[in-house]
């Protein structure tokens, strides 16, 4: 019995555009790294040896008796295919073209070939993943330019103005979201949100006090030493000997950013929201939906840091806290001056803002130009150094993340969570504890996307975000994005979520871990695949 086969090895298939050749009669063709070979089978049994340092994509393999299977090294799934819609589909294909060979990703990945001739992406259980193909961001060479955006102050306390983003006004009957930003950033990295969702609901972004546009306008200290006006102008604020009188107590921390977003919610948006924070922003989201659950609807957490600040907090720990004389607040005391001079010399640097926008993201095509210049922006106010400072040396939250998350479980405040698989920083692990501790939560894992999906994925994320407050404001009624109405919530599911941005189709991987995930079950699954990858070296 004749067999014939498509050998492909790549490391990444998602960086490539490839196409595999038609196979005819005994005639193997594939991938090795960038080059094509040609071997024929003549047994009717066949092994395949490969070193060990050899990826290989997928096999696909037909004999004479016309049924086809596929395998991977890795997972060895099978699948009987109709050898009708098979031997259309291969034969619409069109010859491989070179590889890549900078690829150095060590995702693998096993694509079946589908009826109408694309390569569709195959489960742990053998099974091609679903596409679905989702709105994309609107489009303004098309015109579209999406709901229009304002920008607005708003003084909260004596010489602290809160900065705040907003869209979809007129949406009066549809429910608030409010997004909280990461740490370094402001409202401005939201604005695919507010272009996006503010056409169907109404949409604020906010800024931290002590970060983007929520910073003093005037120089918190007073110095006792003498120089001229200019020099006082020029130097950096917060730098001085003296606390000004409307400064005193001031240290940018969890709990004055979670009394400004209970501010911002009572007096300016006046009634319960949706929280949306990445990164600090999630953090913060929880920490104030788990002491004010009267006032959130849902919390939705974009990789939300586990953990923030390392002092004590006076009222958690009075005694300990005692032994820190300074948490934060201004004056700066001498030591820290000369070590953040020397800091925030390094970390403002725009080299050091383009290599960390280069870490976070996974994507390197996407476009972070405008996010790079008003975090640049924002470095070269008189304030930020000082700011910088306080943050980095204020005490703790109340709450721990654990606690706020046993918080907001007690208190019954839904929570959604969507992180980038690839985030460098906050590791999907980070992720699945949170699962853990609260299993009936969907959990979205999304990738290709890393620290900050809503930018790099706003499609993606704007789509489940819509549909998880659909679900909610539906009291159920309306199924969880991914779920359809034959699937059980409570099993994993995953699908390629497919959308078009600037002329091209582009596909993202999302999967939903259901009620039933089990840490035990992922380690278990890992085992069972090493395993069987080193029966097939041997």
């Amino acid at each position: 019995m004749s067999k014939s086969f498509i050998l492909v090895s790549i490391s990444d298939i998602s960086f490539l555009d490839m196409e595999i050749l038609s196979c005819h009669s005994t005639i193997c063709c594939g991938i090795l790294k960038g080059k094509t070979f040609d071997k024929s089978l003549g047994s009717h049994r066949s092994r395949i040896f490969y070193g060990r340092n050899q990826k290989f994509l997928c096999v696909i393999l037909k004999s004479e008796l016309g049924s086809w299977r596929y395998s991977h090294p890795g997972h060895f799934h099978r699948k009987i295919l109709n050898q009708k819609e098979v031997s259309r589909s291969v034969s619409s294909l069109k010859g491989v073209q070179n590889v890549d060979s900078s690829i150095t990703s060590e995702t693998y990945n096993a694509y079946l070939i589908d009826s109408d001739g694309s390569l569709g992406n195959v489960t742990e259980s053998g099974e091609p993943i679903p596409k679905v193909l989702i709105p994309g961001l609107p489009n303004e060479p098309n015109g579209d330019s999406g709901a229009p955006v304002s920008s607005c102050f708003r003084e909260w306390k004596p010489k602290l103005n809160v900065h705040y983003e907003k869209s979809g006004s007129e949406n009066v009957t549809s429910p608030p979201v409010l997004f909280l930003p990461g740490f370094g950033v402001g409202s401005f990295h939201y604005e695919k949100q507010l272009k996006d969702l503010g056409r169907d609901y109404r949409v604020w972004a906010l800024d931290f006090l002590g970060q983007g546009m929520s910073l003093p306008f005037e120089d918190p200290t007073l110095s006792s030493k003498d120089g001229s006006e200019s020099e006082r102008e020029n130097s950096m604020w917060g730098f001085g000997d003296r606390t000004e009188p409307w400064a005193d107590d001031l240290v940018y921390s969890i709990d004055l950013w979670e009394d400004q977003v209970r501010y911002f919610i009572e007096e300016v948006i006046k009634e319960p929201v949706y929280l949306v924070g990445n990164s600090l922003g999630g953090f913060v989201a929880l920490n104030f939906a788990a002491s004010n659950p009267q006032l959130v609807k849902g919390v939705t957490l974009l990789n939300a840091t586990p953990f923030w600040a390392f002092l004590p907090n006076p009222i958690r720990s009075p005694r300990l806290s005692r032994i820190f004389s300074w948490a934060g607040t201004f004056p700066l005391p001498a030591g820290i001056k000369k070590l953040i001079t020397v800091v925030w010399q390094k970390i403002s640097d725009p080299t050091s803002i383009a290599e960390i926008l280069k870490q976070v993201y996974a994507d390197h095509s996407t476009n972070v130009d405008k996010v790079f210049y008003r975090i640049l922006e924002t470095t070269q106010h008189p304030a930020a150094a000082a700011s910088f400072a306080s943050i980095m040396f204020a005490p703790q939250g109340k709450l721990s993340f654990k606690e706020a998350l046993s918080g907001c479980q007690i208190n019954k405040v839904p929570i959604c969570l969507m992180y980038g698989k690839e985030d460098p920083w906050v590791k999907p692990v980070w992720g699945l504890q949170v699962k853990l501790q609260l299993p009936e939560v969907p959990y979205y894992q999304i990738s290709p996307a890393g620290h900050c999906p809503h930018d790099e994925v706003p499609e993606v994320v704007n789509y489940l975000l819509r549909g998880w407050i659909r679900n909610l404001e539906s009291q159920g009624s309306v199924a969880l994005p991914l779920i359809d109405s034959q699937e059980n919530q409570q099993q994993d599911v995953a699908k390629h979520l497919e959308f078009f941005r600037e002329g091209s189709k582009r596909s993202v991987r999302v999967q939903l871990y259901g009620s039933n995930f089990s840490v035990w079950n992922q380690i278990g699954y890992f085992i069972y695949s090493r395993l069987k990858d080193f029966r097939m070296r041997f």
